[in-house]
C-alpha cells in the first residue's frame, strides 16, 4: 500500500503528541514533520510533497482555517480542535473531516479513511491520461472508474456521496467539496449545499426547481439560480 505523507500542526504539546501516537498506529501513514505553528509548516509544505495535514484551528499568528485558505493547492486537511463551533467553517474551507478534542481513536480512524479515499481519488485522477473525461471513486472496497459524461448528479448524504449515473448509483465516503475540486469540469455545477449537477442533463428550470432529463427535480439555492441560468444560456 502506498504511504500517505502527513504533517501535524498544533501549538499545544499534548495535542501534537496525541495525533502523533494515533498516526503511528496506522501503517500507511508516514509522518514527515511536526510543527508548533502554520508559519513554520508553510516552508516545509513548499519544499516537500505532503498528502495530509492534521491541524489545530486556534493557534497564534494565523489559525488553521485561514492557513488552509492561503494555500493554492492544499493537501487534504483534517482539523483537530477543542471548539465544536468551528465545524461548519472547517467543512466550508474544504477540510475532509473535523475532530473535536478529546479525540477517540475510533473517530480518528474514521477520519483517516475519509482522507485516504480522497487521496486515492486524487492519485488515480493524476495517473489517468484522460483525467478530464473520467473520475475514480472508492466504493464497496473497489476503485471504480466513472465517465463524467454518464454522471447525472452527485448528492451528499451525511459522510457519504451518492454518485448517480445513467446506469447505476455509487456510494463513496468523501465530502462534496472534495468531489467538486476533483471534477474540474465546466459541465458540473454545485446548485446547493448537497448537490452537484451535470448541466448536460438539465431539462428545465421552473421557479427554484431544476428538472433533469430522468425526471428528477432538485431545488437550487437562490444565490445560485442566476449563475445556473447563465451557464445554461437561459
Amino acid at each position: 500500500m502506498e504511504k500517505i505523507n502527513c504533517i501535524i500542526i498544533d501549538d499545544e504539546p499534548l495535542g501534537r503528541d496525541l495525533v502523533e501516537s494515533f498516526a503511528k498506529e496506522v501503517s500507511y501513514l508516514n509522518i514527515l514533520g511536526i510543527f508548533e505553528n502554520p508559519v513554520t509548516a508553510l516552508s516545509f509544505l513548499e519544499e516537500n510533497p505532503v498528502d495530509l495535514v492534521f491541524s489545530d484551528i486556534e493557534m497564534p499568528k494565523i489559525n488553521g482555517l485561514d492557513f488552509l485558505r492561503t494555500l493554492e493547492n492544499p493537501p487534504v486537511f483534517i482539523f483537530i480542535t477543542a471548539y465544536r463551533e468551528f465545524a461548519l467553517d472547517g467543512f466550508d474551507t474544504g477540510a475532509t473531516d473535523y475532530l473535536v478534542k478529546p479525540v477517540r481513536f475510533d473517530r480518528f480512524l474514521k477520519a483517516i479513511q475519509k482522507a485516504k479515499n480522497h487521496i486515492d481519488l486524487k492519485r488515480d485522477s493524476t495517473n489517468s491520461q484522460n483525467e478530464n473525461d473520467k473520475i475514480f471513486i472508492k466504493s464497496e472496497g473497489k476503485i471504480i472508474k466513472i465517465l463524467l459524461s454518464e454522471i447525472l448528479y452527485i448528492e451528499a448524504q451525511g459522510d457519504y456521496l451518492n454518485v448517480v449515473t445513467t446506469s447505476e448509483i455509487y456510494s463513496t465516503q468523501m465530502t462534496l467539496t472534495a468531489m467538486e475540486e476533483n471534477l474540474q469540469n465546466k459541465k458540473f455545477f454545485r446548485i446547493q449545499r448537497s448537490f452537484i449537477l451535470n448541466l448536460d442533463f438539465v431539462r428545465s428550470i421552473h421557479g427554484n426547481m431544476v428538472e433533469l432529463l430522468n425526471g428528477k427535480s432538485i431545488s437550487v439555492s437562490v444565490n445560485k439560480k442566476d449563475e445556473l441560468r447563465k451557464l445554461l444560456g437561459m
